[in-house]
């Protein structure tokens, strides 16, 4: 047992295969999650940032002769704040979306140098960790509601009363704020500007559950 706890801390050829191994499965777990819930960051952006940052640390201890084996490393906390922002989005105006899914890709960036280094328990710790948090402080924070508004075009303005009210079934928190032209200027037709109150599994379907109504020609978020 203790030559093989030598082997995989020592740097070698063994060592790496099993940082890097480590790193796929590691960023896949939490991918795992992220993917299981829609997010744009899903199991193969995480197996990558992970193996990706673990081949960074390896390539600084592989220079360390020569080279600070950090200063490679290092360049990876600032540089993948550029994906994790390609994962936030600013949704009407208010709602902010995806800060969960940036700080996971910065989390398991951290968890692949330190696996590259060696560092397992650490790495260990902090992806369990990352699995609850994503997970189960999920659920505890469901109930957190956010006010989205749309617009909604009806194609039939005399069914008016009719289609609010199938809304209303849907989403009891579906409020008319205003009724306008209709913004395509067909016959008939009438706007309707909405505000809603949703939860964020609620955001991800209720453009498709309202477009879907009869009446309804299209929905557009304001």
């Amino acid at each position: 047992m203790e030559k093989i706890i030598a082997l995989l801390t020592d740097f070698n050829e063994w060592s790496i295969v099993f940082r890097l191994l480590l790193a796929l499965l590691m960023g896949g777990f939490i991918g795992m999650e992220r993917g299981r819930h829609g997010r744009a960051a899903g199991m193969r952006t995480h197996v990558l940032v992970c193996v990706g940052a673990c081949m960074t640390a390896l390539v600084g201890l592989f220079m360390s002769d020569t080279a600070d084996a950090t200063r490679i490393a290092a360049q990876v906390i600032s540089g993948i704040g550029f994906l994790g922002a390609g994962t936030i989005m600013i949704r009407n105006q208010s709602v902010i979306t995806g800060l969960t899914t940036a700080a996971g890709v910065w989390c398991t960036a951290t968890i692949g140098i330190a696996l590259g280094y060696g560092f397992y328990l650490a790495a260990l710790i902090a992806t369990v960790i990352t699995i609850i948090t994503a997970t189960l402080l999920t659920r505890l924070e469901g109930g957190k509601k956010y006010i989205i508004r749309c617009y909604i075009e009806l194609k039939d303005a005399e069914k008016t009363t009719a289609t609010v009210s199938a809304i209303e079934q849907m989403y009891a928190s579906a409020k008319v704020t205003e009724v306008t032209a209709a913004k395509s200027s067909l016959p008939g037709s009438v706007g309707l500007s909405l505000s809603l109150s949703l939860d964020e599994n609620e955001q991800m379907s209720y453009l498709a559950k309202l477009d879907s109504l009869e009446n309804v020609l299209f929905v557009v978020e304001e």
